[in-house]
This record gives structure tokens, C-alpha cells and sequence, in this order.
């Protein structure tokens, strides 16, 4: 079964850069971020793992941990760390999982369950459905999923945007409109009641249509 928005994130046990980890335990109550990769030494992920280092900061003030993952084994990834430091100027500062038996890429639906073999020998062509974004949530469900082309390299600063609209929209009953950035205004939930909302907003709100109530972003 694939896995969907709202589903909770299957735990796993695996090799990576800091060793050894439970993914929920190492999730703990924070949220996180993680992404996947091909195959190391690929050309547009390499610029990705750098991008991500440089925002690694932004992530952590959200008290959202991240983690990357490739087929490759451990050894391997800190080879690409010097290579994606000499490109960005940033090596990774996260961990990445050494997915080598392709145990959480079929767990994460990222490759078929039934993708025979393991790394060895495996190209990025072999991998190419391995480019996804998973947000995980403390209570470890599912709140956001992103499946990338091998020739488009991911927005890290979107993703950063839809972690402040998700962990917004976590504590108050509103929703974040088109191209929403953080501080701007917001909309409150069709599923509350004016009298509901009043509550909330006793200073009202901009309604150009009944259904879509206009309000500032909660503090």
C-alpha cells in the first residue's frame, strides 16, 4: 500500500553517517525533514546536499531535524561530502542514511517493493524514482510528500515555506493562501463558524467571498 498524507512514517533501523539509528527515537519530538537520492557522486544532488547544509540553521530554529538518504554506503557518502563542499563551499552537517539493501527506499514506496538486488552495481538511472520529501510531523505522521524528476533539482526554500505553513496550521484553525510566505495573512478554516471565528478574531476579518475569510497571521 502507498503511502499517503496523514499515514503514519514507518519507523526503520539504519546505517548512516552518525551511526546506527532508530528513526523515531532519532526524530524525537521534533519535526523532520528527509530526502532521497539516486546514487552518490550524481551531478544535481550534489548541489542539493549543499544548499541543504546552508539552511540546516533555518530548519533547526523550526525545531525540525534533518536527514538525507542514497543507496550508498557510509564510507561513500563522506567521499561525496568533500566533493559537495568543494562545489557549495557547505558538506552535508545532517546525516544521510546508507540505504545499501534498499530497505527504506521500498519502505518509503521510493522504489517497488519488489526492486530486486541491492546498491551494488545499481546506477541513478536504476534509482530514478529515489528523489522524494517526506515531512514528518512529532506525532510521526505524514504531512508532506514530494516527488521530483532526476533532471529538476528540488526547492529547499519551498520546502522551507510549506514547514512554516504546516506547523502554523498545527496550532490554529486556519489555512495559508497562494504563495503564502511566513507573516502574511491567513485564512481561517471554512469548517469554523463566524461565531467561532469571532472568537478568535473579534476584530473581524476581509471577506471578498463568504467561504474565504481573510484575517492576519496568528501570533
Amino acid at each position: 500500500m502507498s503511502l499517503k498524507i496523514g499515514d503514519d512514517a514507518p519507523n526503520f533501523t539504519a546505517d548512516t553517517t552518525i551511526g546506527r539509528i532508530d528513526f523515531h527515537e532519532w526524530i524525537g519530538d521534533s519535526w523532520c525533514i528527509i530526502f532521497s537520492h539516486p546514487k552518490d557522486f550524481t551531478p544535481v544532488c550534489t548541489t542539493e546536499l549543499g544548499y541543504m547544509a546552508k539552511l540546516k540553521p533555518e530548519f533547526e530554529a523550526r525545531n525540525v531535524k534533518v536527514i538525507g538518504l542514497s543507496i550508498d554506503p557510509a564510507d561513500s557518502h563522506a567521499g561525496w561530502s568533500k566533493d559537495i563542499e568543494d562545489v557549495t563551499g557547505q558538506a552535508p552537517n545532517y546525516p544521510l542514511i546508507a540505504d545499501t539493501d534498499l530497505a527504506v527506499a521500498k519502505l518509503y514506496g521510493m522504489l517497488p517493493a519488489e526492486e530486486p538486488g541491492d546498491a551494488s552495481g545499481r546506477t541513478a538511472a536504476d534509482n530514478a524514482t529515489v528523489r522524494t520529501v517526506f515531512a514528518i510531523g512529532p506525532d510521526k505522521k505524514i504531512k508532506l510528500m514530494l516527488a521530483y524528476p532526476m533532471s529538476t533539482g528540488r526547492n529547499f526554500d519551498e520546502i522551507l515555506r510549506v514547514v512554516d505553513s504546516l506547523q502554523l496550521t498545527a496550532n490554529h484553525k486556519v489555512a495559508t493562501p497562494v504563495n503564502w510566505q511566513s507573516g502574511e495573512d491567513v485564512i481561517i478554516l471554512p469548517a469554523i463558524s463566524d461565531e467561532d471565528a469571532r472568537k478568535s478574531y473579534p476584530d473581524g476579518w476581509t471577506a471578498p467571498k463568504p467561504y474565504l475569510r481573510i484575517v492576519p497571521q496568528p501570533e
